[in-house]
């Protein structure tokens, strides 16, 4: 399989220390459950997932609900491509340490509204007897206080199996991770429209593209070759050639107008150069 047929993301759960980040986890990948609290530091899950013609690889970090490791917070903060925050339905407590995970991403990345984000609210099955925070709470701090988000609110309970599988079909829906029809040239059946999956390597190639396929502040001499390709029928190896392969990065199409006026002008440099022997352009 080619490197263009994987796909790869970081989930990472935050949330207060004790409502059951780890449980849902360890429910979610082995349909395990214990009633032990044991403190997490740090934990990274890894999962490949087969979606037809793409592997989808995920990184799943769970992280200390402790303030303790500020520094660990930060970076995978920075890293990540999804949060899931988990508060418990019996701690409103629980719900202000959400309040702060959410305000700590909102400070160290700037396309927080293009992340997405579950917000669960853990231990639904004491609800019945023992409840302090309600849904309808939730969603209206962040429908009402913080819109334009991508962002779901959901219950559900480790204990119980309930709602867990939701919880990670909801990531597939707000990640709009979605297969392409006629997605050859690509080898990929997945595409990304979240600004937080765009990987350094593919902005990287379309930076390298764009000058020379996109028409964006390009030597006239490049212009006209373009131009020429274009109203001559000149092989793509050339362009190839020209732009050190990066010819295969799709970028924006010229609109015809421009394709004209190009034409138009390199016609009337060609008409004025005719007595020349030498106009090739390298």
């Amino acid at each position: 399989m080619k490197m263009s047929d994987f796909e790869r993301i970081r989930l990472v759960i935050l949330g207060g220390a004790g409502v059951g980040k780890s449980c849902i986890i360890k429910r979610f990948l082995f349909k395990t459950y214990s009633d032990k609290y044991r403190p997490t530091v740090e934990d990274l899950y890894n999962r490949e997932y087969d979606l037809g013609s793409v592997t989808l690889k995920v990184d799943i970090l769970d992280t200390s609900g402790e303030m303790q490791f500020p520094a660990m917070r930060r970076l995978s903060i920075a890293t990540a491509h999804a949060f899931l925050l988990v508060y418990a339905t019996t701690s409103e407590a629980s719900l202000g340490c959400v309040k702060q995970c959410f305000e700590e991403i909102r400070e160290q990345r700037a396309d927080f509204q293009d992340i997405p984000m579950v917000i669960v609210g853990n231990k639904y099955d004491l609800t019945a007897s023992h409840r302090e925070v309600r849904i309808e709470d939730v969603s209206e701090w962040v429908f009402c206080e913080l819109p334009k988000l991508k962002v779901k609110v959901l219950e559900c309970s480790a204990k119980d199996d309930y709602n867990i599988m939701e919880i990670f079909r909801t990531f597939v829906t707000l990640s709009r991770i979605l297969p392409v029809n006629g997605s050859a040239e690509s080898g990929s059946g997945l595409k990304r429209r979240s600004s937080a999956y765009v990987s350094a390597s593919s902005k990287a190639k379309s930076r390298i593209g764009s000058p020379s396929i996109g028409g964006c502040e390009k030597p006239k001499d490049s212009s006209s070759y373009l131009a020429a390709s274009t109203s001559e029928g000149t092989s793509s190896g050339g362009l190839g050639g020209a732009v050190g392969g990066a010819a295969e990065v799709k970028s924006k199409p010229r609109s015809r107008s421009l394709i004209r006026r190009s034409s138009r002008k390199t016609k009337q440099q060609i008409q004025n150069a005719s007595g020349a022997e030498d106009c090739n352009i390298q």
